[in-house]
């Protein structure tokens, strides 16, 4: 499926349930931000090893946090009248000019300190 497509499944899954009036800007980014936690939370205590370890069983259930998270962006940017495949090529060409390749290939440091 392309981006439009599930962007409309979302907003047909939505709208079929009258959940609308629930979804100002506002409420869709709180829901983000609890998702994205939820994501954090499958992390939580424990080791780069034992997550390398676990992940096996830990992929499923991260699956479908990401999936929420990516559900509450496509409605966000479909509610909001964003074009998220156009947001997303302009924030990466931003980030390529931030980030050139020879300046931070294997580093982990902010475009500021490069």
């Amino acid at each position: 499926m392309e981006i439009q497509e599930i962007t409309e499944a979302i907003r047909r899954f939505r709208d079929e349930r009258d959940w609308k009036q629930y979804h100002h800007p506002k409420d869709l980014a709180m829901a983000l931000s609890i998702e994205a936690a939820e994501v954090l939370e499958l992390f939580r205590f424990k080791s780069t090893s034992q997550i390398d370890t676990e992940m096996p069983k830990l992929k499923e259930a991260l699956g479908h946090e990401l999936a929420d998270c990516l559900y509450f962006i496509l409605l966000m940017a479909s509610d909001c009248g964003i074009d998220m495949k156009q947001a997303l090529e302009q924030k990466m060409a931003e980030n390529a000019k931030k980030y050139p390749v020879e300046l931070c290939r294997g580093k982990n440091l902010k475009y500021t300190e490069l």
